[in-house]
């Protein structure tokens, strides 16, 4: 298990998160199809290069995806009882194929649950950056985490 009970961490923790990712046409394709997305600039070539992008643009939700699960090795997993919510999130930078992601986590919250006294509210500010270090997703998560012992 390589993630961490809610009292093991501390407002203020920071962590960037080894696992990349270089998306793919086929992480691209497979997941908008998967949800039934029928947007063309995920999935039209040529729609896409009429666009301001020039270029097929990844989905949204799957970076969101992406960089949640890029950081879940190192946060929850083996610990979570349930993801809460996520909030804020925002996509400042668009995603092309091609692109290699990593992820950055900081703790900003922590609260003991109210209903069940063996856990409590840990909320991560994740991040998904670009190759070039521009951050192309950010959101806040609370998740719900067993305590230690």
């Amino acid at each position: 298990m390589a993630g961490r009970h809610f009292d093991e961490w501390q407002v203020g923790d920071r962590l960037t998160h080894e696992i990349r990712r270089t998306v793919t046409e086929a992480d691209n394709l497979f997941f908008t199809v998967m949800t039934h997305n029928p947007q063309p600039l995920h999935l039209d070539v040529e729609a896409a290069k009429e666009s301001e992008f020039g270029q097929i643009l990844v989905n949204g939700t799957y970076t969101f995806s992406l960089m949640v699960g890029l950081s879940v090795g190192d946060t929850t997993l083996g610990t979570l009882v349930a993801n809460l919510g996520y909030d804020k999130l925002v996509m400042p930078k668009p995603v092309f194929i091609g692109d290699t992601l990593h992820a950055t986590s900081e703790v900003i919250g922590l609260r003991e649950s109210k209903s069940r006294p063996d856990t409590g509210i840990v909320t991560f500010l994740h991040e998904a950056v670009n190759q070039r270090g521009e951050v192309v997703c950010r959101c806040e998560r609370s998740a719900l985490l067993k305590k230690s012992g």
